[in-house]
Formats: C-alpha cells, structure tokens, sequence
C-alpha cells in the first residue's frame, strides 16, 4: 500500500500536523515494511527527497506567515503531476481549502480513493472570533455557509477522519455522512517521567529556585488563545511577584504580545520552536504544570505529550481536549478569561510529582501512536477494499 498525505498545513516550524505526518512515517518504517509513504507540501523550491519507502515532494509556494512560516500551494498542476508519477493507493488530504478540492479532483481522475483529516475546526476557530468585528448576524451568517461548504466538501471523501468523537458527531449533525474518530498519539518511547531531568534543564535555562514553572507549548494566535495566557500571567506576577517563572515553545502572530511581557521581567523563557522531540520532553519535565488557554481544539496534542510527561495540565472547561485529561478538572477555569485562568493556576498550586508514573501509564495504555496508526491503517485498507 502507498499513502500519500497532501497538505498546506506543513512548514519547517509547524506543530501537530507535522508531527502526526512524521510519526506515520516512523510507524510505517517500524511496523509496516510493504508500505510505502508519499507526502506533497509547499516549500520554498521544487525538491524530491527519499528515504528508504518515504519521498517528500516539495512544491515551490509563496509565503504567506513570516512566523509560522506557512505556504500557500496553488500550483495545481504541479501537484496533479506528483500523484500521477507516483500513483498512491489512497490519498488524505490534511486541510479544508484548495488542496482538498485538488485532492479530490485528482483522485477522480486517477481512480484513487480520497479521505480526509479534520485536523483544524476552522467555522470556530476562525469565524467566531470575528464576532466582536461584524456582529452577531453577520457571523451567524457566516457560521452557515461554513457548515453547508463543511458538508459540501466532506461527503465527497470516502472517510472524514476526525480527532474527537464530540467533534465527529457535530459535523455529522451537520449532514457530514462518512465520519469516522480516530485519536491522535504520543511516542511513549521518548515522552516519559525522567524525575532527575527537571533540575538539570532548570538549571541550563537558569530558572531560579523555588519558581513554580508554567509551559506552553504551540502557536501564538488567537485561535490559540494565547492572550489570555499571557494577561492571565501579568496577573500571577503582579499578585505573586518572584513565584511563578513562564516557558514557552512556539511562535506566530503574537509574539509581539509575549516580547512586551518578557521585557518587562526575568520570570520569562522563549524558545520560538524545538525540532527536537528529546528536547521537547526535557521541557515538559521541567515543568510543574502545562497550561494550555485553548478553547477551540479539536485534539490538544501537546497536552497529551505532557501529562505522558507525568506534568499535569491546567486549562479552561469546554473544548474537545477535555476528554484527554487524566487528572481532575474540577479546578480548571470555568470561563474564558485571563482571571479565571490565573486562579486556577494559583489553585494548582506546586502539583505533585508522585502522581507522575500513573499520569504517563495513563496516556501510554490509551494513545500510543503504534495503537493509533494500526486502527488508521485498517481504515485505508478498508477505503481501498471498497474503491
């Protein structure tokens, strides 16, 4: 079997399409020696790259975020080239917008079966934050044609491939008729307790004693709601001077917003991003607590990766990430505002770390990738049986 994964939402600093693609590759390397992968994404110049059964085809895009350093692939036919020399079995496309479409068109063509991941809510991540900027009927409005093109676009697909079964039986009540949940996963090999690590890298970061350390790991956006976090942390430092210490992992469109926050203390870290999944884990094992401020995810990735970390998470109630934590939510924020969300983490407190070993058993019982790729490779041999 060839998989092919095409997708805009892919650069070198992207966070968890990339490393869902990244991990399907090490799964099939590892697990799955007759299969081979084909991924098609923009770049900055035309390349092929092999290795072993996985080729990476980068199509020359213009860029369209200096941060997030994300492309706009709209040459078509160029895409349209890739699949017909590489003739995959199945194709999944990974966003909602011209390249879904291309995928689908392509996959008439060739006779190739088509799914598609539903990795980013885009009606609410997108159109509900402009409610304060055109008003309530004009976002209802909206709302509406995003639903109806949600469902015009996806029952072209064989499978809808959805993260969160909440999030799969709302856009089946929206008329989508092929949805299918299939969670998302960690590497339990390299996400793990490590209890002496958190002093060590402490120590190189230069994280005074006794600091509770907060992380966040992802995109500065407002879909991330990452305002909130850092208003949320203007009001840790005012009312517990010298008590907390914030680390973040990530970069986008408010950076800005987090450089005027580390200019005015030392009680904040950034890194824009970590290539390095090793490294990576050394920071969740830093930390006491991972705060994460989203409300409209449809996984929450990074939350999983910590808590296999054994770092509990605090965060604010009512998106589809609730369901991924395994540890008691009664003291996370129940409205989303920076009050709430400081409070909880003052609530919080220093978490402790004798918990860690169950909190990892926890996430490595339930979403390991190797759990996860094996039940998605069943759904493509599936869609292929059936085409």
């Amino acid at each position: 079997m060839k998989i092919c994964d095409l997708t805009q939402f892919y650069s070198p600093v992207s966070g968890g399409v990339k490393r869902y693609i990244a991990e399907k590759v090490a799964y099939l390397h590892r697990y799955s020696p007759q299969d081979e992968h084909v991924l098609i994404i923009p770049g900055e110049a035309d390349e092929v790259r092999r290795e072993g059964r996985a080729t990476v085809h980068t199509i020359k895009s213009p860029l369209i975020s200096k941060t997030s350093r994300y492309r706009a692939l709209l040459r078509l036919g160029a895409v349209e080239r890739v699949l017909t020399s590489e003739r995959p079995d199945i194709i999944e496309s990974g966003d909602p917008y011209q390249m879904a479409w291309k995928a689908l068109a392509s996959g008439k063509t060739l006779r190739i079966p088509v799914v598609a991941f539903y990795h980013s809510h885009f009606p609410e991540a997108y159109l509900r934050s402009t409610a304060k900027f055109f008003g309530r009927t004009a976002t209802e409005f909206s709302m509406e044609m995003a639903r109806r093109y949600v469902k015009a676009l996806y029952n072209r697909f064989a499978r809808t491939l959805v993260p969160s079964p909440a999030l799969g039986a709302l856009i089946a009540e929206w008329g989508v008729r092929n949805v299918e949940n299939i969670d998302l996963g960690v590497d339990v090999d390299v996400f793990q307790p490590v209890p002496e690590d958190a002093a060590e890298t402490r120590g190189r970061l230069g994280i005074p004693a006794g600091r509770i350390v907060l992380l966040y790991v992802g995109r500065l956006a407002s879909e991330k709601n990452t305002r909130t976090l850092f208003q949320a942390f203007e009001i840790l430092r005012r009312s517990q001077p010298g008590s907390y210490q914030l680390l973040i992992t990530g970069d986008g469109t408010q950076r800005g917003l987090l450089q005027n926050l580390q200019k005015t203390g030392d009680d904040v870290i950034w890194q824009p991003y970590c290539p390095d999944a090793r490294e990576l884990a050394r920071l969740y094992r830093s930390a006491d607590l991972f705060v994460h401020p989203g409300v409209q995810e449809t996984f929450g990735l990074v939350t999983l990766e910590a808590q296999a970390c054994g770092t509990p998470v605090i965060g604010i109630h009512g998106s589809y990430m609730d369901r991924i934590i395994f540890t008691d939510q009664a003291g996370w924020a129940r409205e989303n505002s920076s009050e709430a969300l400081a409070q909880a983490i003052v609530d919080a407190g220093r978490p402790s770390r004798s918990e860690a070993a169950a909190l990892s058993e926890n996430v490595s019982r339930h979403y390991s990738w190797r759990h996860v790729f094996d039940r998605l490779f069943e759904i493509y041999r599936e869609v292929i049986a059936e085409r």
